[in-house]
């Protein structure tokens, strides 16, 4: 968090009545809502994706946040835009905060994620698979005697299929991806050489914010053309790990866990309540949210060097949206 955002407690608590929780807009066509996205495909091949406030985990939806949509919209932008050159995008147009028009894209069946360090906590992540003594993962040799949180010697893919309907990512080899035909040899060395570059135009400016940036994870998809297209969101704390650069060696030569964004706040405040798989969530009160949206717009600030723009509170979100949005609307 940026010593800035820490001077935002008063003014993010008056933002607490001012919540974009719901993103319904009747008029638009063909809704889906995600769990903190709402999309509405237009007639011109279009999507309108707004980012609500909500924030989820445990495969449920746990509460809102005030002001994180525009905190992670804007992010994307700036990454998106600052990386335009490297491969082609899906942002149209940026006609709100909260909102992205893009094209409308069929998502690729990989996802892509990048790593520099030996991380992580999930079934896909290479530390614990390393630690239960797993050298081959990916289609890739490890050496032995890594340690958790070291600087891999090269930077690497490790791919997953992409988990539709609430199914579970499974890593994948460059070889499975071709071998059950999930793309072809020329899309995987396309997507795979546009990953690796977004990652090294990430990590050196993310170093000149004095950052690290550990591992990400990119989704692609096709146009009708089948050409590939960066998609969903880029190099934002939910897609993203992020490590403090100045305080990194010493608490990776002590063994301590790096100093980073503390996106899990909110999960681990429920976590240690209840068992959020099978519990009801207790109420998370409002400090809790608060603090939430400190840490989004303190990385934010930190991750672009920009600062956050609050809008307007004379206007509810969902009215400015939908006035912003009026000639997309349906006759």
């Amino acid at each position: 968090m940026t010593k800035a955002s820490l001077h935002y407690t008063d003014k993010i608590a008056a933002y607490m009545s001012n919540i974009l929780a719901e993103a319904t807009i009747p008029e638009l066509p063909n809704h889906y809502r995600g769990k903190v996205r709402d999309c509405y495909d237009l007639p011109d091949e279009t999507r309108v994706i707004i980012t609500s406030d909500r924030i989820s985990a445990f495969d449920r939806i746990l509460t809102t946040i005030p002001l994180k949509g525009q905190a992670l919209t804007q992010m994307a932008r700036y990454w998106f835009e600052h990386t335009s050159d490297i491969c082609p995008n899906h942002v149209i147009s940026y006609p709100d905060p909260n909102v992205v028009i893009g094209r409308r894209l069929t998502i690729m069946p990989v996802e892509i994620v990048v790593r520099d360090y030996m991380t992580g906590s999930t079934g896909t992540s290479i530390w614990p698979m390393y630690k239960s003594a797993q050298r081959e993962m990916y289609g890739l040799k490890f050496p032995d005697g890594l340690r958790e949180n070291e600087k891999l010697p090269e930077t690497i893919i490790t791919p997953t299929s992409k988990a539709f309907d609430a199914g579970h990512d499974e890593p994948l080899s460059p070889a499975d991806i071709l071998s059950q035909k999930l793309l072809t040899k020329e899309e995987w060395e396309t997507v795979s050489g546009y990953a690796l570059k977004l990652f090294a135009r990430g990590r050196e400016m993310a170093a000149k914010q004095g950052l690290i940036l550990v591992d990400t994870k990119y989704e692609f998809g096709f146009d009708d053309k089948k050409n590939i297209i960066l998609a969903d969101e880029i190099h934002t704390p939910d897609s993203s790990r992020y490590w403090f650069l100045e305080s990194y060696a010493d608490r990776f030569e002590r063994g301590e866990k790096p100093e980073s964004f503390d996106k899990d706040f909110v999960r681990n405040w429920v976590n240690a309540r209840c068992d959020p798989y099978k519990d009801e969530i207790p109420e998370i009160p409002d400090d809790i949210r608060i603090k939430a949206a400190e840490i989004y717009i303190g990385a934010f600030e930190k991750i672009t060097g920009l600062n956050f723009q609050f809008p307007d509170t004379k206007m509810k979100p969902l009215e400015r949206i939908r006035s912003i949005l009026l000639p997309y609307l349906l006759p």
